[in-house]
Parts: C-alpha cells; structure tokens; sequence
C-alpha cells in the first residue's frame, strides 16, 4: 500500500528580479545571509545537494538530487534527511517557481511528495514560512530575519 502524502504551498511577492531571488536560493555565500544553512551543488540535473548548517560544525541537515533547474525561473529537487539519502522512496521534493509579476517576482515554493503527518510534514508549515519571509527581508533590505525573530546584521 502506498504511503500518503501531502504538500505546502507557499507564495510570496519579492520587490527583486527573477535572477536575484534563483541566486537567493541557490548560492551558498547568499543563503547562508538569510536562512543560516548554505545550498551547495552545482545545480545541473541528476547532481546531489546538501543543505549545510553555516556554523563551524557545518553538519549536514538535507540532501537531494537536483530534478530541473532552469534559472532564473525553476529550481526543483529532492529533500531527505541524511539518514534517509540511500531510500528515495522517503524523499520529498521541492519546486521553487519564479516568476515576474509586474515590477516584482512572485515565488512560489511547493513541498510535495511528504509522508502525510510526518515530522518532516510539520515542520514545514512552519519552516518555509520563516525561511521564505526572512528572504524577502534579505532581498528587500538587505538583512534576514533570524528564524528566533531577531534581524540579522548584512
């Protein structure tokens, strides 16, 4: 019997451009400004990720494949615990959609394929929209919120 899954849907309007928030998401040295972890991976189809916690430890915290990436529009991958990379039946997947939207960028981000009433399922309705709020404060001030509610310095 197949296990059943559910999604998170998220959409928010940026006052930035298509190729600043693909860049948002996809280099380390931009990410770890306002998420705290850094997305590392040379973002070609089939190649790996890993999400890295941007502390001296910098213990891995999520690992992937990379199913399409089309910048600046389409970013979609896989999403597993470390403990859970040799299984893809227990991965989830994320698409980020960007696109313009009048003089902004709307950007919308999809969790799909998670084990419904898994923790990972409910720690996602309240990560991305902390994560996803602290980069729309990144690309419009300059400063990431802290996901404790404190403004993090640029």
């Amino acid at each position: 019997m197949a296990k059943e899954t559910t999604s998170f849907v998220y959409v928010t309007y940026i006052l930035s451009t298509p190729e600043k928030v693909f860049e948002a998401i996809a280099k380390p040295e931009v990410t770890r400004r306002y998420w705290g972890h850094e997305n590392v991976s040379d973002w070609k189809a089939g190649s790996t990720w890993e999400h890295v916690r941007a502390n001296d430890e910098r213990p891995i915290k999520v690992v992937g494949k990379v199913v399409e990436a089309s910048p600046p529009t389409r970013l979609v991958v896989t999403w597993a615990a470390p403990t859970q990379a040799a299984d893809p039946a227990s991965h989830s997947r994320v698409t980020f959609a960007i696109e313009e939207y009048e003089n902004m960028v709307r950007l919308t981000v999809t969790h799909d394929e998670l084990e419904a009433g898994s923790d990972m399922a409910n720690t996602m309705k309240q990560g991305w929209p902390a994560v996803l709020s602290s980069l729309k404060s990144f690309l419009e001030t300059g400063r990431g919120l802290d996901i404790f509610g404190k403004p993090k310095a640029a």
